[in-house]
């Protein structure tokens, strides 16, 4: 076993070093190069992969289920099955905005914003990503290398050495965790760095309660004998930091490829439960997608534990199609974010441990219902 994890070390840290020296090349010479005119059959494929992917980008559970269902066909791209979990818990923060809790604590005007944020954010990752996937399938129907196309769909020259990387060499790993880098740079570009986003979002007092409730846990629910779901993940504590966001997609990773069992219950429960967004999804005895509780009721104290107190309704979390309505997005400004070959640094691979999240998921909504009494206790006391 010893043996195996030295020579899987080592057969990365060579790949690495030749991707490494690509990008080094590149960095030092971004210049943009004009590209020559396609033939009629490369064009049909570009508009192919163009109209599919803009036939799946409607909302956050037509991605999240396309993420899936390329990771059952090609169980080799990793970061397939990641993205689909992650896209759920972002279906999940979306309706989250429209549920018993945070409507308690945030304006309708901010949970418009939030909403808007995080949707387009989903929408620009599968706008970025899926493509390259396409691009993918289509290379191994016609056995041959096609990732020269990918600049013609917009991707970064970064994935372009990738994919020529992976289309030799087949390293899972390596793949997974570039395109964490390449779509978190992309975000940051896109999303994060975006004046109105930063103006209506980021810099709010009420998108620093997040952090400071620790409200951004990413979930992974998983099923072993047939039971209630367990639950694993990590929090991200600092949405906005770009590093923390790529060593956030490098824990999630390593969390869901490196143990065998949690792999398999992961894939078992996320075949089995379609997503529709809300929380009642991976626990019912919890949430609910039906408002329980009286219209116009008072809030009080629900949980312990991640259990409801005895008589008390469940928290009403919606589907997202009773959530929100679709949004028609613009496209992205086509510039690649790539200059800096020391990105490549992320590549090296890590050991994380931990996981264990259900104590601090179920602490953060008792936290979140206290919030709720504390800012009616001062309504009403101002009143």
């Amino acid at each position: 076993m010893l043996f195996q994890c030295l020579n899987k070390k080592k057969s990365i840290d060579k790949h690495l070093m030749k991707i490494k020296k690509e990008l080094m090349e590149k960095s030092k010479h971004n210049v943009i190069q004009s590209m020559p005119p396609l033939q009629t059959w490369e064009q049909n494929m570009i508009d192919s992969i163009v109209n599919v992917t803009n036939k799946l980008n409607v909302n956050n559970v037509t991605r999240t289920a396309a993420y899936l269902n390329f990771y059952i066909r090609y169980p080799g791209i990793h970061w397939s099955l990641l993205g689909h979990m992650v896209s759920r818990n972002g279906g999940w923060h979306m309706t989250d905005l429209k549920g018993d809790l945070l409507t308690r604590l945030l304006s309708e005007k901010e949970q418009k914003n939030y909403f808007l944020f995080l949707e387009r954010g989903n929408c620009l990752i599968f706008q970025d990503i899926f493509p390259q996937f396409l691009l993918y399938h289509h290379s191994l129907r016609m056995k041959r290398n096609l990732f020269y196309l990918l600049p013609y769909l917009n991707v970064s020259t970064f994935m372009e050495t990738i994919w020529n990387h992976y289309w030799e060499n087949r390293n899972h790993y390596l793949l997974a965790i570039a395109t964490v880098i390449n779509e978190q740079n992309y975000l940051e570009k896109h999303v994060i760095q975006n004046h109105h986003f930063q103006k209506t979002v980021l810099n709010t007092i009420g998108f620093k309660l997040y952090d400071f409730l620790r409200f951004n846990h990413i979930i992974f629910p998983y099923v072993e004998n047939g039971t209630k779901p367990t639950l694993i993940g990590a929090t991200l504590q600092h949405f906005a930091s770009l590093h923390e966001r790529i060593m956030l997609g490098k824990r999630l990773y390593s969390l869901l490829f490196h143990q065998e069992n949690v792999l398999q219950g992961v894939l078992r429960w996320a075949k089995k439960n379609k997503h529709t967004g809300s929380r009642a999804d991976y626990w019912m005895h919890l949430f609910h997608h039906v408002k329980e509780s009286l219209p116009g009721s008072a809030y009080k104290r629900r949980t312990k534990k991640c259990e409801l107190k005895k008589g008390e309704p469940r928290i009403y979390s919606p589907q997202l199609k009773f959530a929100w309505k679709n949004i028609k997005h613009d496209d992205a400004e086509s510039k690649d974010w790539f200059y800096d070959w020391k990105v490549t640094d992320y590549l090296k691979e890590e050991t994380f441990s931990g996981g264990d999240i259900y104590e601090d998921y179920c602490k953060t909504l008792e936290k979140i219902e206290l919030a709720i009494i504390a800012k009616k206790a001062i309504f009403l006391r101002k009143e």
